[in-house]
């Protein structure tokens, strides 16, 4: 089996958003957790520029984060907002290929409410 249908699977369980875009800001693929998110705001976001769902501020700030994946091949991860209403955090991360060269960057929603789920709860 192919590696990438395993960082698909990854990706798409995780009960995070997750919002990967090219260097472009081209939004290239969401998860199914941000894919409900948006849906439920008649929102399809692939192929659109993630840039056009911000304000000016935000844009400027999107593009210094990128800036500063670009200068050292261990700027990788940075914490950009916290959602108090939603009691969430905000990150973006860099994707790099294998020579470390940026390719891209995906934008996470952390949840932060604790899981009350019963441990090892096969029902």
């Amino acid at each position: 089996m192919e590696l990438s249908q395993y960082f698909k699977s990854l990706i798409d369980i995780d009960n995070t958003a997750i919002i990967i875009c090219d260097l472009n800001h081209t939004i290239i693929y969401m998860n199914r957790f941000a894919t409900e998110i948006y849906k439920k705001k008649n929102m399809n976001l692939i192929g659109s520029n993630l840039l056009n769902c911000h304000n000016d501020e935000s844009k400027e700030k999107i593009i210094k984060v990128i800036e500063w994946f670009n200068k050292d091949i261990n700027n990788n991860i940075i914490h950009t907002f916290y959602n108090e209403k939603q009691n969430k955090d905000v990150y973006m991360i860099a994707l790099r290929d294998e020579s470390g060269k940026l390719i891209g960057y995906y934008e996470k929603h952390e949840y932060r409410n604790r899981d009350l789920t019963p441990f090892y709860d096969f029902k």
